[in-house]
């Protein structure tokens, strides 16, 4: 090989270096850029999700770390999802909008997920939590993946406004930086329990894209009530159903564990009925709840109960007349609605009286005044509406490359874990369609 050969060969060779160091940048460049805001149960999903499809992930958390409101879902065990997903378990205006979406990341869809980064679940009823029974090793184990997966986080990240350019980029504006991304994907919650980081702000960007905002409410929630006694009820908890009224007519019902507090009531049959009440509150309606301390029998079998009691327990006073029926705060309560002075002896018991006590026992009314405020809230209802979302991928029917998931949109589930996996699917629908389109 002559002289000229070996400088030819030595250029060629240093061009060939340069072209695939361009070549290795290009790559690098057209690996394209999701940017997720929220780093809530949805935006983590959304996040591995489309990680795992090779784009190049941010998750922006205007918190000081990810995942805080998991923390504190099923009493802090995390209750991640249920295995009965019917239609009746969520509400929205679009009824068949939430199973559309549940059909593309089944309840199976999350148990294999999580089974594949490490958490062993166990079934109570069909309600899914951790084997360890700590919400925080569910979280821990997102937060491991999206390390594991190259997922960027930025922190104490205030996003100031986004918007989408003619190149079809969007650009995000924030307290750290502007950036420049191919999909955008809003997981910033709703604004239930604002502590967590769900301060309503996600509404904000989604209507500057144009989307609509159903007024977002609390759900899942206590309920305030009239009533003088209830100071004297507070600390009370009792088997009931709750049947929330307006204009005559039943707005819903569900039976349990019923909370009584010093301003009214709460406990999982009021929380599944309370964004009822604050629609219709909202609305300028009336509300009343109305208690059934006896669900197990009904009302002429509670008015004979309460002959036979009179007949057998005739030598008691009044006052002891529901001894061993009902904790005894509340049995004075129903007596005194009644009417029943608690020096008359039963057997004195008149069969007005009677029917009288049987009302309170079966329809104790109540006024409802308001719902506890967004700092009690488990969750919203209202929020996006769910008519500018593709079911089939979270998808903005308005603004291409632009997604919606969780708690943002206008979907609410009941007690139980639904609103847990409505997060899980969001996110894992949001997250693979962006990492392909």
């Amino acid at each position: 090989m002559d002289r000229y050969e070996k400088i030819n060969l030595h250029c060629k060779g240093k061009v060939d270096t340069m072209e695939n160091e361009k070549s290795r940048r290009r790559g690098k460049r057209m690996k394209k850029k999701v940017w997720i805001i929220g780093g809530g149960a949805s935006g983590m999903m959304a996040a591995i999700t489309a990680a795992k499809e090779g784009m190049d992930v941010t998750i922006a958390e205007h918190m000081d770390r990810v995942g805080k409101k998991i923390l504190s879902t099923g009493n802090g065990r995390c209750n991640m999802t249920n295995l009965s997903l019917r239609p009746e378990h969520y509400r929205s205006s679009q009824k068949l909008f939430p199973m559309k979406v549940l059909d593309r990341f089944s309840v199976w869809d999350t148990l294999n997920f999580f089974d594949s980064i490490g958490i062993v679940t166990k079934n109570r009823n069909g309600y899914i939590y951790p084997n360890s029974d700590q919400a925080a090793s569910v979280l821990d184990a997102l937060r491991f993946e999206t390390e594991h997966l190259g997922v960027q986080t930025v922190l104490s990240c205030h996003i100031k406004k986004a918007w989408k350019m003619k190149n079809g980029m969007f650009t995000v504006e924030s307290d750290q930086g502007t950036f420049k991304v191919d999909s955008l994907i809003l997981a910033a919650g709703s604004k239930a329990a604002p502590v967590s980081g769900s301060d309503g702000s996600g509404y904000d960007l989604a209507k500057s894209f144009g989307h609509t905002i159903i007024k977002p409410l609390p759900a899942l929630v206590q309920l305030k009530c009239k009533g003088t006694f209830f100071k004297q009820l507070a600390g009370v908890r009792c088997e009931a159903v709750v049947r929330l009224m307006s204009d005559g007519k039943t707005l819903a019902a569900d039976e349990g564990e019923v909370q009584l507090t010093d301003y009214g009531i709460s406990g999982i049959p009021t929380f599944q009925v309370s964004r009822y009440a604050a629609c219709a509150l909202d609305e300028g309606r009336q509300v009343s709840a109305v208690l059934d301390f006896f669900p197990s029998k009904s009302m002429e079998d509670t008015r004979s109960m309460l002959k036979q009691r009179k007949a057998a327990l005739g030598y008691r006073p009044s006052g002891e007349f529901l001894n061993g029926v009902l904790n005894k705060k509340l049995a004075a309560v129903l007596l005194k609605q009644a009417g029943i002075p608690m020096n008359l002896t039963c057997d004195r018991l008149k069969d007005a009286q009677l029917d009288t006590l049987t009302m309170q026992l079966k329809k104790f009314e109540v006024p409802v005044t308001s719902t506890n405020s967004f700092e009690q809230a488990q969750v919203c209802c209202g929020g996006v509406d769910t008519r500018d979302i593709r079911p089939d991928t979270l998808e903005s029917k308005l603004v291409k490359g632009l997604f919606l998931v969780g708690e943002l949109t206008d979907v609410d589930g009941i007690c139980g874990g639904y609103n847990l996996q409505w997060a899980w699917s969001t996110g894992a629908v949001a997250g693979t369609t962006a990492g392909r389109i």
